[in-house]
């Protein structure tokens, strides 16, 4: 079996955990919405949850990548801008090599060195790239850099990741929203209270299981990212000293934003002042530490 129907069977195995992940969301939701309603005994609070969910998804496919770019302030690269001309004839270069459709390519204005990509398919993909990232790397560096963003579009993996936070982002909702009936609900006294606390304690765990089911994916993903970008370019120590010049640079981007920062190819608050969850340790971190990535890299045998 060559090298790249292995990486094919690898990235499908990932694909296939990753939506039984997001089944576990879904069922999450129900869950919490059956039980709330059950407490309540008002069955509609479950058809609502469900339905909402139904439409969050729907509106995550078809509308993450506009909303993706806004909160980003992504601009379309400048053709006439020689550095930004350059890249737009790398990714064209890396996207026929890949066998991929030419995505779009934007350009975030941000000092701090950084990339992403976005869309829900290979046929609607954007590739983002920092003006920080695109003056800090040398050409075979920047060229691993978005081999790893092309390396999401091929795996098509981008909307997984999206739908992803959409889910976490709704359990929280959902979470919140159920605790607060919950508590100022006026006719739960014939309710025993062993439910009354489970319930509670579920709604109160169910947002940090999402953000760890969230932050799992990502991790995950990335080190794939690396391996198939790695075997598109035949050149790991691109991404590799790429990635020791980002890790080291440790400057947040200023429109950073929890709610993407699994998209980018390095942690986008990374030198900013540490949240309380990246205090208490690694899992809430939304990428693998860099040191990891590099080593893994630099063993490849491309």
């Amino acid at each position: 079996m060559s090298q790249s129907n292995s990486l094919y069977t690898h990235q499908s195995s990932n694909i296939a955990k990753t939506y039984f992940l997001m089944a576990m969301f879904l069922a999450l939701v129900i869950a919490i919405g059956y039980g709330v309603a059950w407490y309540l005994g008002n069955s509609a609070i479950l058809y609502g949850a469900i339905a909402f969910a139904l439409i969050m998804n729907v509106g995550s496919y078809w509308f993450s990548d506009k909303l993706v770019l806004r909160m980003t302030g992504a601009q379309p690269a400048d053709p006439n801008d020689p550095q930004q001309r350059e890249l737009i004839r790398m990714v064209e270069n890396l996207s026929i090599t890949a066998g991929l459709p030419m995505p779009k390519v934007y350009v975030v204005n941000d000092p701090a060195p950084n990339a992403f990509a976005t869309g829900r398919n290979p046929d609607n993909a954007v590739v983002a790239a920092t003006t920080g990232i695109i003056e800090i790397l040398e050409r075979n560096e920047l060229e691993g850099v978005m081999a790893h963003e092309l390396a999401h579009v091929g795996n098509r993996d981008m909307l997984v990741m999206t739908v992803a936070v959409v889910l976490a982002g709704f359990v929280a909702m959902v979470a919140d929203f159920f605790s607060r009936a919950l508590l100022f609900d006026g006719n739960r006294n014939d309710r025993h209270p062993a439910f009354l606390i489970i319930g509670i304690v579920g709604i109160i765990l169910a947002p940090i299981a999402a953000q760890l089911m969230q932050m799992a994916i990502s991790r995950k993903r990335e080190y794939l990212a690396d391996a198939s970008g790695a075997m598109l370019t035949r050149y790991p120590e691109g991404l590799a000293s790429a990635l020791e010049k980002i890790s080291s640079t440790a400057r947040p981007m200023k429109r950073a934003s929890h709610a993407t920062a699994h998209l980018f190819i390095s942690d986008p608050f990374a030198g900013g002042k540490p949240s309380f969850w990246q205090k208490v340790g690694g899992l809430f971190h939304t990428h693998p530490p860099a040191p990891e990535r590099i080593a893994r890299l630099r063993a490849m045998d491309v």
